[in-house]
């Protein structure tokens, strides 16, 4: 039941029954109001304190438990109260994987309003830690103090390399170890803000727009190969120079290394000139026959072990005999696309980023595949009837959108296709839902099958058959 005060809003002994978006979790109050949780697990009752009221719902977080639920588990992360990244951590995995197939049923249920012939079981991740092959980190001259160490007086004054602290942009976590990716990310990350220390160079102050040191990135791959991205605040190179050369120094493993230029307020470096300081330029990453070959600003998939799996979920959907025409639509580097080429007769794919359409043609002539034609722009602008008529009508079409969802055109422009099979892979139960809602004016829906590519976290990746009407 809610109680009013003067000023904040409480629910005391609030049940928590399932879970929902961002790492929240979901209770309702004896009126029926739905109040999101942070910070809980489904079995819990707790007291809370309503930090946001709208009308659909309420946010709140929790200030006393009267039961845990039995699904908890101790986090091993000793950054998980703080860093935001993996916020499933203090639930089992098996309660993780049980609520993610429970997402997909419900997305399906409330939004498509269709059942699917067959709904596969979730395939769950073999490894639950150090799975991401892609970690991006920040520097800060001032370090995310805990509510302790504020009362206490620390002074937050210290140079660190970490994450963002969730929802505040100026604030980062120093972390000194990582559970999503494996070596020698860890090793890399702190040698990096050491060996800066050391040299006297100043971490960014994101208020002010100063500081040398900004951000880094590193990419991995299950080929032992390591790729380092520094981005400066400056083009200074009697700074950058000795810099890079010292971590060449400790870490000559790295396979390839990489500076830019940021003069910008945000961390986002893909949009930036990329200059390869050492190695070959790139990395390279074997998923199953098909080898990729990846620069600084390409796009594929962060866990590579479970792209797999997804991938040959893909595949085994699509039903291909070597005969049929494909369309793979926002193909990135074309990742769906060569995996599955040598089963097609041709596979035509589209992707807005021209730079990764250049690295699908390298990749493509780096496997000696040559039954794939590639298209760099918008989907919805590129599949038009006059495409389809140059490039024959597709038998089967692929479409792996972001979580946005398929535009509205392109959906429609599936409806006058009519192709005979389409193969939805998605990242957002609920925008795929929702398309598969419009489809099923011509398509049933065959079978899906949940993929789990991020434990410890809410994202879920699905994979949908649709078949068309007789």
């Amino acid at each position: 039941m809610a109680r009013k005060r003067k000023g904040p809003v409480f629910v005391n002994n609030l049940e928590i029954i399932d879970i929902a978006e961002k790492g929240l979790s979901l209770g309702k109050t004896s009126e029926g109001r739905v109040v999101f949780v942070e910070n809980v697990a489904p079995g819990d009752v707790v007291d809370v304190r309503v930090v946001k009221m709208k009308k659909s719902h309420w946010v709140a977080f929790p200030i006393k438990f009267h039961k845990r639920s039995t699904d908890r588990v101790e986090p091993f992360c000793k950054h998980y109260d703080v860093c935001g990244g993996c916020k499933w951590q203090h639930v089992t995995y098996e309660s993780q994987i049980f609520f993610k197939e429970k997402t997909v049923r419900d997305a399906l249920q409330r939004l498509a309003k269709v059942e699917p012939k067959e709904f596969f079981p979730i395939i769950p991740c073999d490894e639950t830690q150090y799975y991401r092959n892609k970690l991006e980190f920040s520097f800060s001259n001032k370090r995310w103090l805990t509510k302790e160490e504020v009362t206490e007086g620390v002074s937050n004054l210290e140079d660190v390399l970490g994450f963002h602290k969730a929802g505040a942009f100026d604030k980062i976590v120093n972390v000194t170890h990582c559970y999503l990716q494996g070596d020698p990310s860890n090793e890399l990350r702190n040698t990096v803000r050491e060996l800066a220390i050391e040299q006297g160079i100043s971490f960014y102050d994101m208020r002010a727009n100063v500081g040398m040191m900004r951000h880094i990135l590193v990419r991995t791959t299950t080929l032992g190969e390591t790729m380092l991205i520094v981005s400066f605040h400056k083009n200074e190179q009697d700074v950058i120079k000795p810099f890079l050369d010292s971590i060449l120094e400790k870490l000559p493993q790295l396979t390839t290394v990489y500076y830019c230029i940021n003069h910008k307020v945000n961390d986002y470096v893909l949009d930036l000139e990329m200059h390869c300081y050492h190695g070959k330029g790139f990395i390279e990453e074997q998923l199953g026959h098909v080898k990729f070959r990846i620069g600084p600003k390409s796009f594929f998939q962060t866990n590579s072990l479970q792209a797999k799996v997804l991938y040959d979920v893909a595949v085994d959907f699509a039903g291909l005999t070597g005969e049929e025409n494909v369309y793979d639509l926002y193909t990135g580097i074309g990742s769906i696309a060569l995996y599955l080429a040598k089963n097609a007769k041709h596979v035509v794919g589209i992707e807005e980023v021209e730079d990764a359409i250049k690295d699908a043609k390298v990749n493509m002539e780096l496997n000696g595949i040559d039954n794939c034609t590639f298209y760099a722009g918008d989907v919805r602008k590129i599949l038009t009837d006059e495409f389809a008529q140059e490039h024959g009508k597709p038998d089967v079409v692929i479409t792996d959108p972001p979580r946005a969802g398929m535009h509205p055109k392109v959906v429609e422009m599936f409806l006058k296709l009519e192709a005979p099979r389409i193969v939805y892979v998605s990242c957002n139960p609920a925008t795929q839902a929702r398309d598969i809602a419009v489809l099923s004016e011509k398509y049933d829906l065959i079978k899906i099958q949940p993929v789990d590519m991020f434990p410890h976290t809410h994202h879920i990746e699905t994979v949908a058959l649709l078949e068309l009407k007789s």
